[in-house]
């Protein structure tokens, strides 16, 4: 790091300091959360969790914090913007989903505290030095996603023994996307699958994308974790089922909604488990020094429904490990 990058890493450590002091001496202060994500009606449920997670440690809207939600967006392309306004309006903390969203709220906002709901490995994205010790304004909890791409491959071959090529959607932008597909890439060798990647960059080019994977000529799709796909679930979905092709999800509300598999964290759990970082923070706690947890629950559904509509039997070994099946 030159001179000018320590000089610029000193300031901002020194005014996240300084902000940290003043929230802890103004305890009856309506502190400010600012929500940075790819948001749709879908992930309501989410923001309710965190809602919830908030109100058992005593936070209240209106009455202690005020939860400003002018930051949520459509699209990728909006996130460096968004971060950009919740960095001007000096939010006490970022509350971000998603690892494009938290590279975003770091380099935007290096002075304000980033509580992660759920992103990539945050050392390999750079807004971290370790998981034990971040350091730096981003903590909260990662879901560690480049490994589980690889299980959600397994669980298809599980599923369908014969299978030998399989279609790989992800948004070809996000650094811990692209190191889910080498991770699949990787698990696709030694299972001898050929995996073909296919990206999406925005919800308009959904179909579109979803619908060339037809002359592939593959037997299964797998979807790399993306709050992208997670905001436009029914849409993907809706898609995929034309292709009338299996598919693993990195997200079980995508089970829930006519998927057939996920493997995934909860991840309305990580939203609750952001409000104990919130406090944490509002009590005067550094966010370098709290360490990044992992996932608090990883769940493996199943949709027996869909199951039957592709004409798939589900392996006995993977209905007895299913936390939840869909009937």
């Amino acid at each position: 790091m030159g001179y000018a990058g320590r000089r610029e890493f000193l300031a901002a450590a020194c005014g996240l300091l300084a902000a940290t002091i003043a929230r802890a001496q103004a305890p009856n202060a309506i502190r400010q959360i600012g929500l940075l994500w790819i948001h749709s009606p879908a992930l309501e449920p989410w923001l309710d969790a965190l809602r919830a997670g908030l109100r058992a440690h005593g936070y209240e809207e209106g009455k202690n914090i005020r939860i400003d939600q002018g930051s949520l967006v459509n699209g990728y392309d909006e996130l460096p913007t968004a971060a950009e306004r919740l960095a001007r309006a000096k939010v006490d903390v970022i509350v971000a989903y998603g690892s494009t969203a938290v590279l975003a709220a770091h380099k935007a906002a290096p002075a304000i505290p980033v509580v992660m709901t759920i992103a990539g490995d945050p050392v390999k994205l750079g807004v971290a030095a370790s998981l034990a010790r971040p350091g730096k304004n981003v903590t909260g909890l990662t879901s560690q996603s480049a490994t589980a791409a690889g299980k959600r491959l397994e669980l298809l071959r599980e599923i369908m023994p014969s299978l030998r090529k399989c279609a790989v959607l992800l948004y070809p932008r996000s650094e811990s996307e692209l190191e889910s597909l080498r991770e699949m890439e990787e698990g696709a060798r030694t299972l001898k699958i050929e995996v073909h990647a296919v990206a999406i960059h925005n919800a308009a080019a959904i179909e579109s994308a979803v619908a060339s994977i037809g002359i592939l000529n593959v037997q299964a799709i797998t979807v790399i974790g993306s709050t992208l796909f997670s905001a436009n679930r029914e849409r993907l979905i809706s898609a995929v089922a034309k292709l009338n092709l299996p598919a693993s999800y990195a997200n079980v509300a995508f089970v829930e909604a006519g998927g057939l598999a996920a493997y995934a964290p909860d991840i309305g759990a990580n939203f609750r488990e952001a409000a104990v970082y919130v406090d944490k923070i509002f009590k005067g706690a550094m966010p370098g020094d709290l360490p990044i947890a992992q996932p608090i629950r990883w769940t493996l559904a199943i949709n027996m429904r869909t199951a039957k509509a592709l004409g798939l039997t589900i392996p006995p070994s993977v209905l007895l490990r299913a936390d939840r099946v869909v009937e």
